[in-house]
């Protein structure tokens, strides 16, 4: 009986989507603590993107001799747990597969996880949808932490307020007492206004605290007040501090235990779970084509 295999998408030279290949990989049991998922649903990220086109490994953050994975998050069934693991075959889950130097990724029919890093979908919440909460919801759930507590009447200017990050920063934030206000485009206000926060098209210095979720960079940090926060999304090239104002950067990691409530306030309908569309496995390339031409909010998610 020959050894049983897979399909992941990979890269092998980043070159845009036609670089984007279907292996077949080796099917390998779950180990101590970890269990193995069908994969039902992998959502498209500008993070895959960024690896598909090389920008990462001009960075040195990727250094795969052979080939590199692509997906973060997902979403899928149970299919054999390892010793330890007290998670039934069958189970519904999600989770987030971190870090860029890796060479498997959730593009897969199936992936071998920790545990841990795994959280129980709710019954009420679609597995596609489920998808799309593990990587966003757990970056914004980060940054709100790095924003830390906020000062009295403490004013959070979120930028790129409508996309996919910043869409669960600003409910998050607010729960966490910040008096949020949106930086996004006309058009979105109404999705922005829903959420809870005020809403600006064009934003003036003063803020006490900035949660750049549009990657402004230095453009964002002239918006903090002198010694204020700034938090942004690029843990490997953030502005340099300046004004007293305390500079951090997400570096998002994996937590099933947060996941976990963030997906039950998704299936509650208190954030947002935006799917633009659902394409095969084998429409991989295709699917980052169109998600690089922008201007929709929902994501693109792959279905093995």
């Amino acid at each position: 009986m020959g050894t049983r295999t897979f399909r992941t998408a990979v890269v092998r030279t980043p070159g845009g989507p036609d670089a984007i290949e279907i292996i077949d990989v080796p099917e390998r049991e779950p180990g101590p603590g970890e269990v193995r998922v069908d994969v039902a649903a992998a959502p498209v990220n500008p993070a895959d993107l960024g690896v598909v086109g090389g920008f990462f490994h001009s960075l040195g953050l990727i250094r795969q001799p052979h080939h590199t994975g692509l997906g973060w998050d997902f979403a899928g069934v149970v299919a054999a747990a390892g010793p330890g693991v007290d998670l039934a075959v069958g189970t519904r889950v999600a989770g987030l597969v971190g870090g860029f130097d890796r060479d498997f990724g959730t593009y897969a029919e199936q992936l071998v996880v920790p545990v841990a890093d795994l959280a129980v979908v709710p019954d009420d919440l679609d597995l596609v949808a489920a998808a799309t909460v593990p990587l966003n919801g757990l970056t914004a759930a980060q940054i709100v932490d790095l924003l830390g507590e906020p000062p009295a009447g403490g004013r959070l200017l979120v930028t790129g307020a409508a996309g996919a990050v910043g869409g669960y920063v600003v409910p998050l934030a607010r729960d966490r007492g910040w008096r949020v206000t949106g930086l996004a485009r006309a058009e979105d206000e109404e999705f922005v206004r829903g959420l809870g926060a005020d809403f600006t098209t064009a934003a003036e210095p003063g803020w006490d605290a900035v949660a750049d979720a549009a990657v402004l960079q230095d453009r964002g940090l002239v918006l903090v007040g002198d010694g204020g926060v700034f938090v942004g999304v690029r843990p490997n090239a953030h502005p340099a501090a300046e004004r007293d104002v305390t500079v951090r950067a997400v570096e998002v990691h994996a937590d099933g235990v947060r996941l976990a409530d963030l997906l039950a306030r998704t299936a509650a309908g208190e954030l947002p779970a935006r799917v633009h569309a659902v394409v095969p496995l084998d429409r991989v390339a295709d699917a980052h084509r169109e998600a690089a031409k922008g201007g929709v909010r929902g994501r693109y998610v792959l279905r093995p």
